[in-house]
């Protein structure tokens, strides 16, 4: 089976300006997805697609093999991310002269995921019939019992209402933080959804300490923390 990985990062961020560039323990951000991608020894090729140059130039000194300019159009802040991935991945096939049938794609600002999440969210799609896989750790706030909506007049009520009253959270039906770490496609899959979430996803589950998605400054520092509190394990747990 032939296997693509694919990151895609854009040059605006208004929450954590310059993000995908910053320093985290010595290296950008981007450069531990791609690493942990090449450590995996999954993939055939990795392909990091931006609307930054100097994105692309990073990517290249940390290994990518692709890099390829995305279309502004496809790298606004309303942009969707699927639209992207398709983009790169039909670039990359130009670039490799072939097809790809699995596409894994990684958020760069996911860094905390460990290489054992990649392999992990693979096997389960090829051993399964699945579409695509998502990963996702468990919730801490439940639509069942503590998280709420605010309805027509200003009166709060759950989001959704179970069969039975449910008094504590650990009573109520699983659910899961989606974090975007690893998305897994087959490649039809791919070109023809809609949304991440198909008829046949299904969850890698991962711990909630490897589930951080860096949007805010606050979860910028909150990840170093976490990163330099793990940098005793081999290199290959860190990446």
């Amino acid at each position: 089976m032939r296997r693509l990985c694919t990151v895609c990062v854009r040059s605006g961020s208004k929450g954590v300006p310059g993000k995908n560039l910053r320093s985290l323990l010595g290296k950008p951000l981007l450069a531990y997805s791609i690493l942990q991608a090449k450590q995996s020894g999954l993939f055939e090729a990795v392909a990091v697609s931006s609307d930054g140059e100097a994105l692309l130039r990073s990517a290249r000194e940390w290994g990518a093999d692709f890099c390829i300019p995305r279309p502004l159009s496809l790298a606004s802040d309303s942009a969707p991310k699927i639209p992207a991935i398709r983009h790169c991945l039909t670039e990359a096939e130009k670039l490799a002269g072939h097809e790809f049938d699995l596409i894994a794609d990684l958020d760069a600002t996911a860094p905390l995921r460990l290489v054992s999440d990649i392999s992990g969210a693979v096997a389960l799609l090829e051993g399964t019939g699945a579409p695509n896989v998502v990963t996702g750790a468990a919730a801490r706030h439940s639509p069942y019992f503590n998280l709420v909506e605010i309805g027509e007049g200003g009166t709060v009520r759950l989001c959704k209402s179970p069969d039975a009253p449910v008094f504590c959270r650990q009573s109520s039906p699983k659910c899961y933080d989606l974090n975007g770490s690893v998305y897994v496609w087959r490649r039809e899959s791919l070109l023809k959804c809609r949304s991440v979430l198909e008829e046949g996803t299904r969850l890698f589950e991962m711990p909630p300490e490897r589930a951080a998605d860096i949007d805010s400054e606050l979860d910028f520092e909150f990840v170093a923390y976490l990163m330099k509190k793990r940098a005793g394990p081999q290199e290959s747990d860190v990446l």
